[in-house]
């Protein structure tokens, strides 16, 4: 870390790459929480977190959103995932990619209810996971 960043070597480029190799489903989610679109709240594309990166997220609000494919389907490396962010203090809300190319707009609503503070418990259902963050 010699160049006066606080980031491990490579992280930028790893970020970098992410946002450049994404999917249809991330483009599209991206469109729409881009340029403070969504309630005017900020968002990132690929931030990293410890050892990972965040497709999307809200650092103001700590809530990190990411898009899933059918590869994640009960995937114990996601939930493992998800309890290092909880653990940093980060609630997670997770999409598969169909329900945000084919449910924009309720999708959208999903992440305004969470940075509303509307999501007041943790939630499992075949379509959407979301794990509170750890208040510090």
């Amino acid at each position: 870390m010699t160049d006066g960043s606080r980031r491990k070597p490579g992280t930028t480029d790893r970020a970098r790459a992410l946002r450049v190799g994404g999917n249809i489903a991330e483009a599209c989610l991206w469109d729409e929480l881009k340029d403070r679109k969504l309630g005017g709240h900020k968002f990132v594309r690929q931030h990293p977190i410890g050892p990972y990166f965040a497709d999307f997220a809200c650092r103001q609000a700590r809530l990190v959103v990411e898009v899933d494919g059918s590869q994640h389907a009960d995937a114990s490396r996601d939930r493992a995932r998800d309890e290092f962010m909880r653990s940093r203090g980060y609630s997670v809300l997770r999409f598969w990619n169909i329900d945000i190319l084919k449910r924009t707009e309720s999708v959208c609503d999903t992440i305004l209810a969470a940075l509303d503070g509307r999501l007041a418990e943790n939630v499992t259902a075949t379509d959407l996971r979301f794990v509170i963050g750890d208040k510090e």
